[in-house]
Parts: C-alpha cells; structure tokens; sequence
C-alpha cells in the first residue's frame, strides 16, 4: 500500500529496520495505521548490512574450517582456495531471499503504508519526506545506528573499512588489522583467518569481548591463541598510514604494525544527527535519544526505539522494543523489558553466549558473599566431544535465590540461550531446572548437567 502524498496516521515510524518495522506489524494487528518511512530498504541493518550477511560469511568460514580439518573426523577433505564470488553470491541470496519475504510481509498489509524517502521530524506530530508531510498521532523513531570511527581515522572504504566495506569485500586479504575487540570484531577476526588470513586484532581494553563475563574473555583468548589470532589488548590506537601495499598502524607506546587492510570496529553510533529530534524538544546524550522505562521521550506522543536508545545495540533488542511500543499505543500496557534479560550471542570461533549479568556485577549487585558460581567444562558433555570443541557454561545464582547470569563459551552455544533466558527471566531456581530433562547427547544436556551441579548433585560434572 502506498500513499506518496503525506496524510494522517495512527502511528508514523521513521525507520523500517528491525524495531521499526516490528512495531509496524504489531500495530497492524491493532486495525492501526501505519506510516513507515525509511530512506533505504526495508530491513535496515541488520538484515542488509549487519546480523544475517555477517553470520552468512561467519557460517561459510566454519565450512572452510570443517573442510581443513575433516581428516580428523575420518573424512578426507581437501580445501582447495575460497571463491569470494560464491561466497558472496551465498550470503546476498541469503539475504534476498529474507528481503523479499520480508516486503511481502509488509507491503501486503492493508494497514501499513510504505514509504521510501529521507524522512525528518518538523514538528511533534510530522515527519516531512520530499516535501510531503506524514502526520502521526503518535511518532516511534527508529533510525537505527551507523559505523563509528576515531578521530583522525579516516575511512576510505579500500584500505580502511568499516563492516559493510568489509561485507562486500571480492577478495580474501592475505592480512588484516581488526581495531576493536568487541563482537564485530571478534567476528570478522574470525571470519578471516578461517579463509587464511592473517589477522591481528588491537583493542585498547584489557580483554577481548570486554561486555562478557572476565572467564568468557579468557577462554576466548586461549581459543584465538590456538588459532593463531593475533591480538593486542590495553593499547590504544594512534594513528594509521598508508604504505605502498596497505595501512600502517600505531598503538600505544609506539609499536607498529603493518596489514593488507584496517577494519575499523570501535561500536556504532545512534543516526539521529540532522533529523530534527532536538529542534522538537527530544533528549539526546552524546547523539542517543533518552526515553522512560517505557520507552516514551517525554515530549507529545514520541517515542524511540533500537540501536537510538542507549543501552544493547542488538536487532532483536529493537524488534522487541518495536513490538512494545505497538502495545502500548495500542493500550495493551505491556511488561517492561528487562535489559539484563535479554540474550547475547557472538559468533565467533568459539562462539559466546550470555544471558543476565556477569559474576562481577552480581557481586557488586547483591554483595560478594551472597553470589556463588559453577562453571561447566564442556569436556564432560557428549555431544561436545563429538564436535571437538571446548569451552563450559558458568552459573551465577544469588544465594537461597535464583540465578541472575548464564554465560557460555564453545561451538554452536549460541543455540542453547533460549532456555538460558528462560531460566533467568523466569528467575528459575538451579533445584527447579535439575528437575527438566534434558535430551541425550545433545550440547542442551550441559546445560542440565550445569544445574544438576550447582543444585549439589554433580553426576558428569569435572573439577
């Protein structure tokens, strides 16, 4: 449905990434009308430049790792190169294929209203695209976040890159320098050495994936160690030349090192600059738009949701808040969103995954004497033997309470955070979860197995 010449709504979204367009399906299940503008396609980020093409190339990198190492699983294999053209061709269909569903979905919807265009808010009520006005009785802005950089760090898309050069890369680098030891960086660092490049990855904290658990951020380095994943914590970045045949870069106390290409992945910022926010009265904090609990700017009927809103910049974070906010124009008044509670994946080699808070905050939450711990080797679990993996899912549990944080570590693990974020939001006591049963042998079963341990009957458990 379309309507190019502006008109009235019951809510107009400026923005058709995963929270925009969650809360525009939601809201067309409530006989609302729906005005959702976006300037790109429908999907945003996430979809075209962010969770599914990366993991599309993260999936590929594991076929290539497989390939290399099938003789150990009596399979012999031989991993000829990586055909970056095929590579991509599988990741843009993956990504098509999702898009076009996804336009279907919303285009179909008698109640939803696309409209393509750089929208701007020009009053507490309006959002003007091309000179045409889109007045809403209530406004959701959903602008999504874009690639950050440093101060004198330019990027040029060829030497210098953020991840969506790095997407649509027609090449593996023989070498690469990965600024940012965080998720996305940890991911293509990953990515790249598994199609055989030589990878360094410099991070000015003192560990990589510095947001997980401290006993995440170890296991991960152990494992990067073992794949010859270079990397560098606690040194800043400097500066970064161009040589004859890439990038030069500077850290802190003056080491260099010379790569192919620089991937810049220092996080990303809130898109809200130039979109008339402020000039109607909304809050911005260093470029991020301040809501209540309940997701409301305190100005008119405004609201705002995903990577604008400070806090977990993750696509389903924003999908959630989306529908939310869908509810509570609707009158349904929905449950606040926990933000502890929501789950956290990294798919590196290994992959992470979390759930609720870390060991340390539990601690500094609820004091140090009333916070225990149990951590789960993998190597106690069938099904990871199998797979050769290694790594362990750790507890933490709140003394005579539930338990506030899961955190895993290992392949496929990633998986397994759909019962974790059941058993912490549901506050899920470890003598209740070591009643469940749990499949057998299935990576699930460590899980179990975890419980069974911290309820104070370790049966497969390993000290």
């Amino acid at each position: 449905m379309s309507q190019p010449n502006g008109g009235t709504f019951d809510i107009v979204i400026l923005g058709a990434g995963s929270g925009g367009y969650a809360a525009a399906l939601r809201a067309a299940q409530f006989d609302l009308s729906v005005a959702l503008i976006d300037k790109a396609e429908l999907g945003g980020t996430c979809l075209h430049r962010g969770c599914i093409p990366t993991k599309a190339l993260l999936h590929a990198a594991e076929i290539a790792d497989q390939t290399r190492e099938s003789e150990q699983f009596g399979v012999k294999a031989d991993l000829v190169g990586i055909d970056m053209a095929g590579v991509n061709a599988y990741k843009d269909g993956v990504v098509g294929r999702l898009f076009k569903g996804l336009t279907g979905l919303l285009g179909h919807n008698k109640n939803i209203t696309i409209v393509q265009g750089a929208g701007k808010l020009v009053s507490k009520d309006t959002v003007e695209v091309d000179g045409k006005r889109y007045t809403g009785r209530n406004v959701i802005l959903a602008t999504g976040s874009y690639s950050r950089s440093l101060p004198g760090l330019e990027v040029d898309g060829t030497r210098v890159l953020t991840s969506e050069h790095a997407l649509k890369l027609d090449r593996v680098p023989t070498s690469a320098i990965v600024l940012g030891g965080g998720v996305i960086g940890v991911e293509f660092a990953s990515v790249w050495k598994s199609f055989g490049a030589d990878v360094t990855i410099i991070e000015a904290l003192p560990r990589l994936v510095a947001a997980e658990d401290e006993e995440i951020s170890k296991q991960v380095e152990r494992a990067f160690r073992k794949r010859k994943i270079n990397f560098k914590v606690g040194k800043p970045f400097e500066k970064v030349e161009k040589t004859e045949n890439g990038v030069k870069v500077t850290i802190a106390g003056g080491e260099t090192l010379e790569a192919e290409i620089l991937l810049v992945a220092v996080g990303r910022g809130p898109t809200t600059a130039n979109l008339g926010y402020e000039q109607q009265g909304v809050t911005l904090d260093r470029g991020f738009v301040i809501v209540n609990e309940r997701l409301h700017t305190g100005v008119g009927n405004i609201y705002a949701v995903g990577d604008i809103v400070p806090g977990l910049q993750l696509a389903h974070r924003g999908f959630q808040q989306g529908i939310f906010v869908a509810e509570e124009i609707a009158g349904k008044n929905p449950a606040v969103i926990d933000e502890a509670g929501i789950p956290r994946v990294t798919y590196s080699d290994p992959e992470v995954a979390s759930v609720g808070i870390t060991e340390a905050k539990a601690k500094e939450t609820y004091g140090a004497d009333k916070v225990s711990s149990y951590t789960y080797n993998l190597g106690g679990n069938g099904k990871s033997q199998i797979l050769k993996t290694a790594g362990f899912i750790k507890l933490v549990r709140v003394e005579d309470g539930p338990v506030v944080g899961v955190h895993m570590v290992g392949a496929r693990v990633g998986e397994l955070v759909g019962e974790a974020q059941l058993i912490t939001n549901w506050e899920a006591f470890p003598e209740e979860v070591a009643q469940l049963v749990h499949a057998h042998p299935t990576q699930n079963e460590a899980l179990g197995e975890a419980f069974l341990a911290l309820a104070g009957k370790p049966l497969h458990a390993h000290s």
